[in-house]
Formats: C-alpha cells, sequence, structure tokens
C-alpha cells in the first residue's frame, strides 16, 4: 500500500508538471484569435489614420493606438530612459525631375536619356545639386566583390571618377555560388549602392531588367521617382560617389551598343568569375541633379515582457513589425489613401496579438521578450536599421528575431512558407511545432526575387541576430490545387502597394491565426530553449554573429 501510494503521488506530480507546461501556453494561444486579429487591422487601415507615412499625423495615429494596447496588456515600456518611442532622423529627398543624362563621343552627343521613361537618378548622398561633366563609363558586370565566393568584379581596376554601370541580381548559373539560383543581398540594389561607394566611384546606374529585378521598369520610376526617405547621415565624412540610380533594359541597350558592344554579350561574360571590368570606350557622361530636402523625425515602438530565470532573463526573443505605408498619393478612382491593411496592419495585429498572448504566461518564460514596432520600412528599412544600430539591448544577449509581415488574409493552409529556410536554427523548431500541429514548413517559391533581404528582419540579421520572416503557404485547405496561382497570387498583385490594399470583408482570418499561434508556439519555444539561436555554418551572417558574441563576453 505505502508503495502504491508513492507511485501515486510521483503520477500525480508528473501530471501536474505535464499539465502546467501546458496550460499557460494554450492560454496564450487562446488570446490570439481572427477577431482580435481583424480588430487591429481594421483599426490600423481606418482611412483615419491616412496611410501610416512617415512623420505624419498618420503615424502618430498609429503610434498612439500601438501604446494605448501595449499599456492595456501590461507591457513595459522598452527604452532605456522608460519611454515607448525610440525616436529617429530621417531625410526627405525629393530629386527634381527635369534633368536628363547626355552622353557624348568627342563632341558629338549621341544619347539624352530622360529622367523617368529611360533614366531614375539622384544625388548618392544629401547633396542638393551635383554637376557632372564628361565622366567615363565603365561596364563592372554584376559589381560584386565576395572573398568567401572567389568573386571580383573590380579586378583592382581603379574607379576613381567613373560612372559605374552595373547589372542587377547576383550569378545564378553556378550551383555552388551565391545559393545557387536564390538571389543573396550581393544581388540586391542596396549592395550595388554600398560596394560603389567603397570602391570610390563617382556614380552608379543598375541596368533594369523586369526577370532580374522581379518587378517592372513602372515600380523603379513610381518608387524612386517620388521623395524617398534615408536615415540622416552623421557627421562631415562623405563617400566620393555623387549619383546613383537604374537605367532601363532599352537605354541601357542603346548606350552599349553606342559604344560598339553588345548587352546581352557582356550580361552573359558577367556569369564567370574571371569577368574583367572595361571601358564603354570613348562615350562619355554629364548630368546635372539637384534635389530639395527636409529633415523629418519617425518612430519606433519598443515594449518588452520580462524573463523570469536568472540565468536567462537579460537574454531577448525580438519581434519586429512595420507600423507604416505609403501615405496618401494620386488618386485613383476617387480613393488616394494607401491604406496598407494587409501591408502591414495586419502584422502590427499580429504582434499585438502574441504580446498579448505572452504576458498572460509571463511567469512561464525563461528569457525577456521584446516588441519593436518599427517606422519608415516602406522607405528603405530605416526603422529597423536604426534600431539595429542604437539597439537598446546589446546583440549579443538578442537569441532571436521573429518579423511579422503580412498576414494570410485568403484562409487557411497546410503549409507556411519559410523565407530563408535552413539558415538558422529557429528552422528545425518550427518544422518539429508545425508537425505536432499536422502542417508542413515550405522553403520561399521564389528565392530569385531575394525576399530575405526585404523586410524588417534582414536589419537583425546584418548585426548577426538569427532572423526568421514567414509568409502564408500555397496550399489552401477545401480549395482547388491552383487556387493560390490562380486566384490568391493575383489579389495579392492587384492590391500590392496600391489603394486597393484595405480591410475586406471577404477576408478570412483564419489562416492568419493559425499562422500566427504557430509562430507564438515557436517563440515560446526559442524563449524557453536551453541555448540561443544560432546561423547555419557558413551562413553569410555567422561572422557578425561571432562578433556580438565575443562583445558580449567582454561586457559581463
Amino acid at each position: 500500500m505505502k508503495l502504491y501510494n508513492i507511485a501515486a503521488a510521483v503520477i500525480c506530480c508528473l501530471l501536474i508538471s505535464f499539465c502546467s507546461s501546458n496550460v499557460p501556453l494554450e492560454s496564450g494561444l487562446e488570446k490570439i484569435t481572427s477577431e482580435s486579429l481583424e480588430v487591429h487591422i481594421r483599426a490600423l487601415a481606418d482611412d483615419s489614420m491616412m496611410g501610416r507615412a512617415p512623420a505624419t499625423q498618420g503615424e502618430q495615429m498609429a503610434v498612439d493606438y500601438v501604446v494605448k494596447q501595449f499599456e492595456k496588456i501590461g507591457l513595459e515600456p522598452g527604452m532605456p530612459d522608460g519611454s515607448w518611442i525610440q525616436h529617429f532622423p530621417i531625410l526627405g529627398q525629393q530629386t527634381h525631375l527635369n534633368t536628363s543624362m547626355r552622353i557624348t563621343r568627342g563632341n558629338r552627343q549621341v544619347h539624352n536619356f530622360e529622367f523617368g521613361p529611360q533614366l531614375i537618378v539622384s544625388p548618392a548622398q544629401d547633396q542638393e545639386t551635383v554637376s557632372i561633366q564628361n565622366a567615363e563609363l565603365v561596364y563592372v558586370g554584376y559589381g560584386i566583390i565576395a572573398p568567401e565566393e572567389g568573386w571580383d568584379d573590380y579586378k583592382g581596376m581603379d574607379m576613381t571618377g567613373k560612372i559605374l554601370v552595373m547589372k542587377n541580381s547576383d550569378p545564378t548559373t553556378h550551383p555552388d555560388k551565391f545559393d545557387g539560383d536564390s538571389r543573396t543581398y550581393y544581388g540586391r540594389w542596396t549592395y550595388k549602392y554600398e560596394v560603389a561607394q567603397e570602391v570610390g566611384a563617382l556614380g552608379v546606374l543598375i541596368i533594369h531588367t523586369t526577370p532580374t529585378a522581379g518587378y517592372p521598369w513602372s515600380v523603379v520610376a513610381n518608387s524612386f521617382g517620388r521623395e524617398r526617405f534615408t536615415l540622416k547621415p552623421e557627421g562631415e565624412e562623405r563617400a566620393p560617389t555623387q549619383i546613383q540610380g537604374w537605367f532601363n533594359a532599352p537605354a541601357s541597350r542603346d548606350l552599349f551598343e553606342s559604344a560598339g558592344l553588345n548587352l546581352q554579350e557582356l550580361f552573359d561574360a558577367a556569369e564567370s568569375p574571371d569577368f574583367e571590368p572595361g571601358s564603354l570606350g570613348n562615350l562619355r557622361a554629364s548630368i546635372d541633379v539637384a534635389a530639395s530636402y527636409r529633415e523629418l523625425n519617425a518612430q519606433n515602438i519598443v515594449a518588452k515582457i520580462p524573463g523570469n530565470d536568472a540565468i536567462y532573463k537579460d537574454e531577448y526573443v525580438i519581434f519586429s513589425a512595420h507600423h507604416d505605408h505609403l501615405g496618401v498619393g494620386m488618386p485613383i478612382d476617387g480613393d488616394s489613401i494607401f491604406n496598407g491593411a494587409l501591408d502591414n496592419a495586419s502584422g502590427v495585429s499580429a504582434l499585438i496579438n502574441m504580446a498579448d498572448g505572452f504576458k498572460s504566461i509571463q511567469s512561464n518564460l525563461k528569457r525577456s521578450l521584446l516588441f519593436v514596432v518599427v517606422g519608415a520600412e516602406e522607405s528603405g528599412l530605416l526603422g529597423s536599421k536604426y534600431f539595429a544600430q542604437n539597439p537598446t539591448v546589446h546583440p549579443g544577449f538578442m537569441t532571436a528575431n521573429i518579423n511579422l509581415d503580412g498576414l494570410n488574409v485568403f484562409g487557411p493552409t497546410t503549409d507556411l512558407v519559410s523565407i530563408g529556410l535552413g539558415r538558422t536554427s529557429i528552422d528545425n523548431i518550427m518544422l518539429d511545432e508545425a508537425e505536432k500541429l499536422g502542417r508542413t514548413i515550405a522553403p520561399d517559391p521564389n528565392p530569385d526575387q531575394g525576399y530575405f533581404y526585404r523586410s524588417d528582419h534582414f536589419s537583425f540579421a546584418q548585426i548577426g541576430i538569427p532572423s526568421t520572416f514567414t509568409m502564408m503557404g500555397t496550399q489552401f485547405i477545401g480549395q482547388p490545387e491552383d487556387h493560390y496561382e490562380t486566384v490568391v497570387r493575383p489579389e495579392m498583385n492587384r492590391i500590392y502597394h496600391t489603394v486597393h490594399d484595405e480591410f475586406s470583408e471577404d477576408w478570412d482570418l483564419t489562416g492568419a491565426a493559425n499562422d500566427t499561434q504557430l509562430m507564438f508556439r515557436v517563440a515560446y519555444r526559442i524563449a524557453n530553449a536551453p541555448e540561443m539561436m544560432s546561423w547555419t555554418p557558413g551562413n553569410e551572417f555567422e561572422a557578425a554573429r561571432k562578433r556580438t558574441l565575443e562583445q558580449r563576453e567582454s561586457l559581463q
């Protein structure tokens, strides 16, 4: 009888332990519902928020709304001074449209490429006027310097005083380089601009084609031709680069033909690591560019939930979502407000729901949680970039970043897409949790589009934080096999960055709730894991992670 009582007591303790480890998680999951997601999406995408553009009344309304929700949930302000807001300065740049690039041979003009239809160009930094006369043009292939890939498109050539013309994207014909047909950071236009400054070029122009960019020339003209924002430069040191921009494909072909060169042949030549940069003969470029500027103040929101473990509470899981969208533009059928319901009122709503869920189970969290709702994402990931440069927690104490940007509003799926699947140890947890729910994790269906570098998790990855970003799956429950391709994808293309991105009564947020709950489970595992998350060995961000962890050691 005594042994029976002992056994019964042991079983009882095990059951209590089992229940206590699962009931809190379920309590948190109950906070994430289709209805609660809808409430915040509707509020943030309302016309009254005027599209939530940076440094506008609409942004302030969105920020006030999110802070109010955090206060209601019971989160703590996350800034070191005890406030909710991290202000950051941005510079609005509007290039004057009455400009063109003149291409000459000797004393004769052979081309005059116009701003908009053929050319998009702006001062490379914060110059009000730029005047370039008779600059040499040099084709540098992809314009990539990647020692780890055995790749250098510059081959030591002096680029001082030259305008670089380069191919978009990165090499795709080498299975063992640049992740095969996946786009790496070397293929992003931001990298092209950065490396041109590093080699001391006078200017840089990227050759646009729809296949290599993933979007038509109209996107370049509309996005880069309007007011653009950058973080305000700090200090007086400036690179010598004066202009940056894009050539469209027809203008590029005409330019190279004038130099007696075949553009397609040069495109093909750029696929080899033995490529040599070359001058466009005796062609010279001249351009006068003027721009107007205004200084603005944008906002990040930072909140936290402290963890409880004596060892782990100083480490953080970082959640991010951007609150901004495109504001107000030209009317289309009487509508001028870019509401950004999907992009990204939905992601902010998911973050608020997850914060609510975790607050309800705070006592079961070992690590602390940091919720960073960033601004100016649509302007070039500026809010997350600023936070990464000015973190409230040293990156060495950040175990992972979970980024939320654009939920599935079209119904439940059996799968969830992980952008960059295989990059981090987060994926193993995600795969395990999905399997428990009878779901699957799918890789990026369009790796050539470089989505891993196009949302706020990239800013965290750059400072070494293992980061993940998920997108809606493609296998819709109860729908034809081609439902994603024939219905969902065309609708996504229709509303993306247009006034049509509004909350719709036809949306089915069941899938959004399912996906958010899955990522809640993943985050819970990360918060309580015995080890910090890591990059897969050989990943491009592994070195940055090593540096941050070494810095952490020096702080302790």
